[in-house]
């Protein structure tokens, strides 16, 4: 059996007293020791979940803003399409009418040519006229004469007209 004698009795009393002093001197600052580390764990995953979460709602953000910049990319260059298309309908009219413009201008010099050869013609078969009806007059010959004149009349005419068609 355990004998209770002094020895145990001090022996008790030293471990009591160790106990209280490591207590206070071991565990304390320890314990303390420990509740800081765990604490300062504790803040760093949190401050760790909270800069995820920033990154995550950043990482949301320029996505966000990626998706923006596209729609405006495909807004510009589609208004930069719609602007070619315009332009090109515009320089497309312009051009037609400038070629309706010449046609007209080429019709009108055309028909202004015309005239004028008819114009030209007139007059040449009014002076060959006048001509001819001298020379009928100043023979004044019967009516045989006055077809041969004529025939030959006809024929200077239609020489000078077809040297004037070339």
């Amino acid at each position: 059996m355990i004998e209770l004698n002094a020895t145990l009795v001090a022996q008790i009393i030293n471990f009591l007293i160790l106990a209280v002093i490591l207590r206070a001197l071991a565990y304390k600052p320890v314990a303390r020791l420990l509740q800081q580390r765990s604490d300062k764990i504790r803040d760093a995953l949190e401050g760790a979940e909270a800069d995820k979460k920033a990154a995550e709602q950043t990482l949301a953000q320029y996505k966000a803003q990626l998706a923006d910049a596209q729609k405006k990319a495909a807004a510009i260059i589609e208004k930069a399409n719609l602007t070619a298309r315009q332009e090109h309908d515009a320089a497309v009219a312009e051009t037609k009418k400038e070629i309706e413009k010449m046609k007209q201008t080429a019709k009108a010099e055309i028909q202004n040519e015309r005239d004028r050869a008819f114009d030209q013609m007139k007059s040449q078969i009014v002076s060959l006229s006048l001509a001819a009806a001298g020379k009928i007059v100043s023979k004044n010959l019967d009516s045989k004469e006055n077809d041969k004149l004529v025939s030959e009349f006809i024929g200077s005419l239609n020489k000078d007209m077809f040297a004037d068609a070339r």
